[in-house]
């Protein structure tokens, strides 16, 4: 069995409402689409994060073309290495898992159909039936706040989702309107994506510790790396590591000096579905835990990391997800986080996804008129939300 086509389709889905934190303003998801193909007929669907830019993300696809084609898709880890070997895609790590990680996917997928197996049973089998997700919060009023908050009870989510580093006054009256509504047995989590200092970070968390963070999300840049070290060392929060697990040598170093009490991380960070896993296990033998990360992302790559997170000892609950916000999705159906917080055991062989062709022609002629849906507001410049 051997690849013999693969095709890139850029597409762009719009969120329900914009994405706001101190790093981020951006109104949906635009990622590219893999469509491999093996000369027995079998298709693997895969999907390439976007990053700053899709059009490099893209170029770097078209680029990767020649290691794949021709090649055994049960060899995705070799086409990998030499990619970063032959390819020099090491020089540029951080693009090239970006979009080696779309087609890896869509290897494994071919994989999981040509022996009849879902892919958790290809990485080991799974040790939990189901995987929880988060809330994902918008920044606003208290009583818009409350509202929120409302609406993820009623659909029974207990992990909300709050990016701060903004304005911690606003913020502060934001995570009390969320205990208020919450109760004492929800789990608050905020995601400050490097925005304050140290002495910041150990200030403002010692005034949110009055409503129970669950923990922080990058609370300080990740270079240098004592940052994070001190503010986990003098703080009485739990935190977490996102910024910083830029490669696998990265997330390595990071889990083996304990920066944080969790790493949010995800296949995209690191360039394969394997090295994901084979990383987690890395956090689970420290004594750490790992939940999933998401740049935003449509059903498919959601799909693929599902699989892996089952298999995970150490995986916290309240993974992230855009499922709940974005307008519509590239597969057939909606995946059940769009919905709610649990997933379960995916259905069929391989990714137990297939995309809705019609879909993904609405959504890549979305990107055609307007492009990609910028991290950023170029309007914007100022710190309003």
């Amino acid at each position: 069995m051997t690849i013999v086509k693969l095709e890139f389709t850029p597409a762009s889905i719009p969120y329900k409402h914009r994405e706001v934190s101190s790093q981020v303003r951006r109104d949906g998801v635009s990622d590219i689409v893999v469509r491999a193909e093996a000369d027995n007929g079998l298709v693997g669907w895969g999907e390439s994060c976007s990053g700053a830019d899709l059009e490099s993300v893209l170029a770097a696809l078209h680029a990767m073309k020649p290691f794949v084609l021709g090649r055994n898709p049960w060899e995705s880890e070799r086409i990998r290495a030499e990619l970063w070997h032959r390819g020099i895609w090491s020089f540029r790590k951080a693009t090239a898992s970006f979009a080696y990680a779309g087609i890896d996917m869509a290897l494994w997928d071919i994989c999981g159909k040509a022996c009849g197996q879902p892919l958790f049973n290809l990485f080991g089998g799974r040790v939990r039936e189901t995987v929880n997700y988060f809330y994902y919060l918008a920044q606003a009023p208290r009583q818009e706040i409350a509202a929120q908050c409302r609406d993820g009870l009623s659909k029974g989510f207990h992990v909300f989702y709050l990016k701060a580093g903004i304005d911690i006054e606003r913020e502060l009256e934001m995570v009390g309107a969320i205990r208020e509504t919450g109760g004492a047995r929800i789990k608050i989590r905020l995601d400050a994506n490097g925005a304050w200092t140290v002495n910041e970070a150990l200030r403002n968390l010692a005034r949110l510790d009055a409503y129970g963070i669950d923990f922080i999300e990058q609370p300080v840049m990740q270079d240098p790396q004592e940052g994070m070290r001190e503010v986990r060392s003098r703080c009485r929060t739990a935190v977490c590591a996102n910024e910083g697990l830029w490669t696998a040598e990265d997330a390595y170093r990071q889990m083996k000096s304990r920066t944080a009490d969790v790493y949010c991380f995800s296949p995209y960070w690191v360039g394969s579905l394997a090295l994901f896993q084979r990383l987690s296990f890395v956090a689970h033998c420290e004594g750490l835990q790992v939940v999933k990360h998401t740049h935003g992302e449509f059903g498919i790559a959601a799909a693929a990391a599902q699989h892996v997170l089952l298999t995970l000892p150490n995986l916290a609950d309240g993974n992230q997800q855009t499922a709940y916000m974005m307008e519509g999705d590239v597969v057939w159906g909606r995946i059940p986080i769009a919905g709610g917080p649990d997933w379960g055991v995916p259905q069929g062989a391989g990714l137990g996804v297939e995309v809705d062709p019609e879909q993904l022609g609405c959504y890549h002629e979305l990107y055609r008129q307007r492009g990609q849906f910028l991290p950023y507001d170029p309007a914007d410049t100022g710190r309003e939300v």
